[in-house]
């Protein structure tokens, strides 16, 4: 049965520290390993949907691909605001995988791990809510989450918006009832991180999942800022670790919390 703290209990608590914890996860690279198979398909079928609708070669499909993600956070934000593209279609067809189970891989006992986290928990993705649901399904998770914001939640009047906009996210988590204190973001994009962490939230960087780049000469080499950036408030490799490292997150937030509610 369900217990609430005491009148007493809620007064000798700290306004700073916020409520009980709200994860917000990212999807791709963060709850499941999408380097191996799933993004470099959705990289072939963007460039490709890019050939086919704007009529243009194969390299200025790959340069507006990474061009507008790089500017906007998500392909999509650029092909609608700068090219007569439908963002449904765009979405659905880049999405649509016949074989996802065999694609999709990620830490063994997952549910585990996630379930044992204390709090909310939210999926925040920019992929579109089907396919981030087909994925929480096969991962067999998706009862975990009491939500998924995905890129079609995040737009608003005028225009489609996805992380890292700042709008966007006070926005959505307003609808979502939660303070930005309370928040925890694992992410494995840092540019998110690092735009987010200006907000008050806290911020797990992931990077378990990250290809290492390639050398001019075909080797591999390693992953770039090896080291934890001052917007990161903890730096793992696997979700096995941030169970272990609630409590220092938890503490390390409420050293940031005054001042940082936006």
């Amino acid at each position: 049965m369900r217990t609430f703290p005491s009148r007493h209990t809620r007064r000798r608590r700290p306004h700073i520290a916020g409520g009980s914890p709200v994860w917000l996860f990212d999807l791709d690279n963060t709850l499941h390993h999408a380097s191996h198979a799933i993004f470099p398909a959705i990289n072939r079928a963007m460039t490709q949907y890019i050939i086919d609708t704007l009529q243009v070669e194969r390299d200025e499909a790959n340069r507006l691909r990474t061009g507008y993600t790089e500017r906007y956070g998500a392909a999509l934000l650029g092909l609608t605001r700068h090219h007569p593209v439908d963002a449904h279609d765009f979405l659905k067809v880049v999405h649509t995988f016949p074989d996802l189970p065999s694609m999709v891989r990620s830490e063994r006992g997952l549910a585990r791990l996630v379930a044992a986290l204390p709090g909310r928990k939210i999926v925040l993705t920019n992929a579109p809510e089907d396919y981030a649901r087909a994925v929480l399904a096969e991962l067999r998770i998706e009862r975990l989450f009491e939500r998924v914001i995905a890129i079609e939640h995040m737009r608003d009047r005028r225009y489609w918006r996805a992380k890292p906009d700042p709008s966007m996210l006070r926005r959505a988590m307003r609808d979502a009832h939660v303070p930005l204190a309370d928040a925890i973001l694992v992410e494995d994009t840092r540019s998110h991180l690092k735009n987010y962490r200006r907000l008050g939230i806290r911020t797990v960087w992931i990077v378990g999942h990250l290809p290492n780049p390639l050398r001019a000469d075909g080797t591999l080499g390693r992953l770039p800022g090896t080291g934890r950036p001052h917007y990161v408030d903890r730096r793992i490799r696997s979700l096995k670790s941030l169970r272990l490292g609630t409590r220092s997150v938890r503490l390390k937030g409420r050293q940031h919390a005054t001042g940082s509610q936006a």
